[in-house]
């Protein structure tokens, strides 16, 4: 047996008695009505999983049976009764058995593995024979594994952190210690010169006259001598030291950045183990609420901190709920619009310049932003607005649909609350120093995205100083760091601007005393040499530039979930500095919003904001360009921009995927290339056709192959024309791209 069969075996033993006390345990409080069937239900569906992973088939066709058992069940076919729950436990034993049997053979020859059970029932398994052997173990050789409570894994990795901090704390000993080593080189230099003009003294009173002091100053020169070889000694000493020093920091600290990175690897689980039931439940509700729904759940296989997850569980659900309940209309209304008598509705999972964002869609009405207004006013959260004043800018809306109790709902009814309880969501983003937010989706629907970060310990922050303060700023946040000069700054209704360029864009962003936002509302804006330093952040559309004193630097710190009075939701925790003096850390977003709020008038004016305009007008076309060679990738490139479009490059099938799974860009055509690597043209298309997300994307094979079962082939997959490379002619392409959009 194969070290890697060893390794997957002994991983394969500790999971499946882990499913296995599970669902007994489950089974157990059945009679009274608590069993959690859904989870039941996703242990037998991970155990077929992992029997074969690690190629069991007997253990596999077991769990596979049990899964179509509590798939009956959760569907109201089958009842949990009594010889149900029976014939489930014998089968349980049976792939106790199984495995033990497989992970340690007995040496004697074994009577016949018994038959699985078969469909639609479960049958009572024949009986395995009789073991006689010690209980089962993993071959010799494999590795150990060991369940520890996760408090102790988070207790662990809280005291690595805590060590990394304390080794940053002693990053000012080292200063220190340089520090001393460049006085002592001075002091060195000073020494040489002074002992040069002390031989020079001595020569020169020798070649005098004998007079008394002539004869004093050769008696110093054995001090002297020792004084200065002393000096040279002490100073390669401390040299040394100070070498040894970087080197043993450098060194101590590489080696706890690795235990800390194996203990973050330890604390991270699966999305799946924490959401992997969400699917079902949301079509349950859609039912119930006669919603006829289609649930997509992509990238559950990303692994983020469970504390991460956990915090999240309920937000998440209590949003796909109320897409259900706020955003999908009744199939009636759906037919009338022209759209699919099947609503959709999807929770996606993705890693974003390392942050966890999950994005839940709905394709259904998408958000009111006449009823937000409404309700914002009579909330008191917008002033009234005279007829012919234009509406409030659309994110300052959609921001508000967050505040706590803000509701648009007609009536309130279990599933109802796109607004009411959108807080919880924002509230259980901040303390995870993350963001949430909302937007209409093109042609129709919602999209509400949580950006968090995958650990909930520790974050990246660009530390700053306003006013004599020290702040912390998510670096995540952060779009680029600014020095502007005093002059350039231009006044709109008497409040700092600077033209800056955005996404090729030329956007007036407005320029905040970052002291005003935090306490000191009369602050001014602080220069220095006739420069403003400032950080550019950003929150959905809305861009603001802070102005600061001082940028000192960037670090990876623990954050605690501590509160400032007074600065309410600003604020998403505290770190602790060298000198034991808090730092607050700010939420971007909240300093933007805080912004919008008391500058209405100028936010209004869509300061901050590129050009708007609707979407369907303001979006250029984009073509993804799929091809292997980089050569005919840039040659398309060059055409498809001097005509306008936004043009998108990947160089293979499966990358091309990833970029149109991921809901990143619009897509409006794809050109691809039928021979390449992982995934070809064919597969690519008809991975596209076959996705309800995609299906209707239009794509155009761009080949070397004219043989005409290809050309066929491709037409019948769905392409919506066939180019060959012997005949290209950019004309034809941009001819052929003109017809299809």
């Amino acid at each position: 047996m194969t070290d890697i069969r060893k390794q997957l075996l002994a991983a394969f033993e500790a999971e499946h008695r882990e499913h296995l006390q599970a669902i007994r345990t489950a089974l157990d409080h059945a009679g009274g009505g608590e069993i959690d069937l859904t989870d039941v239900f996703r242990r037998a569906h991970s155990l077929k999983g992992a029997a074969r992973a690690v190629d069991l088939p007997a253990v596999e066709e077991v769990a596979h049976q049990l899964e179509a058992l509590f798939s009956q069940v959760l569907d109201g076919q089958q009842s949990l009764d009594e010889p149900t729950i029976a014939a489930v436990r014998q089968n349980l034993d049976l792939i106790e058995d199984l495995v033990a049997d497989v992970l340690k053979p007995p040496e004697r020859e074994t009577a016949p593995a018994p038959a699985p059970v078969s469909k639609p029932a479960l049958l009572e398994p024949e009986p395995a024979a009789p073991r006689t052997d010690a209980p089962a173990q993993a071959d010799a050789g494999t590795g150990a594994y060991l369940r520890v409570a996760t408090e102790q894994i988070e207790e662990l990795s809280d005291s690595m952190h805590q060590l990394l901090a304390e080794l940053q704390a002693n990053e000012g000993i080292d200063d220190t210690l340089r520090q001393i080593e460049l006085e002592v080189r001075g002091l060195r230099r000073s020494w040489d010169q002074l002992h040069a003009q002390v031989n020079t003294l001595g020569s020169t009173a020798q070649r005098g006259s004998d007079g008394t002091g002539s004869r004093a100053l050769p008696s110093f020169a054995p001090r002297l001598r020792d004084f200065d070889q002393g000096l040279k000694a002490l100073f390669r000493r401390l040299s040394a030291l100070s070498r040894d020093r970087r080197q043993s920091s450098w060194s101590v600290e590489q080696a706890a950045r690795q235990v800390r990175d194996n203990i973050d690897r330890v604390s991270l689980v699966s999305a799946e183990t924490v959401f992997g039931g969400f699917g079902h439940m949301v079509r349950e509700i859609a039912r119930k609420a006669g919603r006829d729904v289609n649930v997509r759940s992509i990238g559950l296989d990303i692994q983020a901190d469970r504390q991460v997850l956990q915090a999240l569980k309920d937000p998440v659900m209590h949003l796909l709920r109320n897409a259900v309940s706020h955003g999908i209309e009744p199939p009636e209304e759906r037919f009338a619009k022209g759209k699919t008598e099947r609503a959709e509705v999807t929770l996606e999972l993705a890693s974003r310049g390392g942050r966890l964002v999950i994005a839940v869609r709905d394709d259904g009405r998408g958000p009111n932003l006449g009823r937000i207004e409404e309700v914002a006013i009579e909330r008191g959260l917008l002033q009234p607005r005279a007829a012919g004043d234009p509406p409030p800018m659309m994110d300052q809306l959609l921001s508000l649909v967050f505040a706590p109790g803000f509701s648009t709902a007609g009536e309130v009814d279990r599933l109802s609350g796109r607004g009411m309880g959108l807080s919880v969501v924002a509230e259980a983003a901040r303390k995870l120093q993350g963001s949430v937010l909302m937007r209409p989706r093109y042609p129709h629907g919602t999209e509400i995205l949580l950006n968090v970060p995958f650990t909930a310990a520790r974050q990246p922050l660009l530390l700053l100083e306003a006013e004599e303060r020290m702040f912390g700023l998510p670096s995540h946040a952060v779009v680029r760091l600014l020095r502007l000069t005093a002059d350039s700054l231009e006044s709109v209704e008497g409040r700092p601007t600077a033209r800056i360029e955005i996404g090729g864009q030329d956007v007036i962003v407005p320029v905040v005393a970052l002291a005003a936002l935090t306490g000191s509302p009369n602050a001014p804006l602080p220069t220095e040499a006739g420069h403003v330093k400032a950080v550019l952040v950003r929150h959905g559309s809305r861009s603001c530039a802070l102005a600061v004193n001082t940028f000192h630097d960037v670090r990876t710190m623990l954050v605690s979930d501590i509160q400032a009075v007074g600065l309410n939701d600003l604020v998403s925790g505290t770190v602790l500095l060298e000198n034991e003096m808090p730092a607050l850390v700010l939420s971007p977003d909240k300093l933007v919003e805080h912004w919008v709020k008391n500058e209405g008038s100028l936010a209004a004016s869509g300061l901050g904001l590129a050009r708007w305009a609707p979407e369907e007008e303001r979006r250029a076309r984009t073509i993804l360009v799929v091809d292997d060679s980089i050569t005919t990738r840039t040659l398309e490139k060059s055409i498809l921009e001097a005509q306008g479009y936004e043009v998108l490059l990947s160089v293979d099938g499966i990358d091309a995927l990833h970029v149109l799974r991921s809901g990143e860009a619009m897509v409006d055509l794809v050109i691809a290339d039928v021979e390449m690597p992982r995934m070809d043209g064919f597969g690519l298309l008809q991975a596209v056709k076959n996705d309800p997300r995609l299906s209707t994307l239009p794509v155009i094979l761009m080949t070397s192959r004219a043989d005409p079962e290809d050309v066929r082939k491709g037409l019948d997959l769905g392409a919506s024309a066939y180019i060959t490379k012997q005949k290209f002619d950019q004309r034809e392409l941009l001819a052929t791209i003109g017809q299809v959009l």
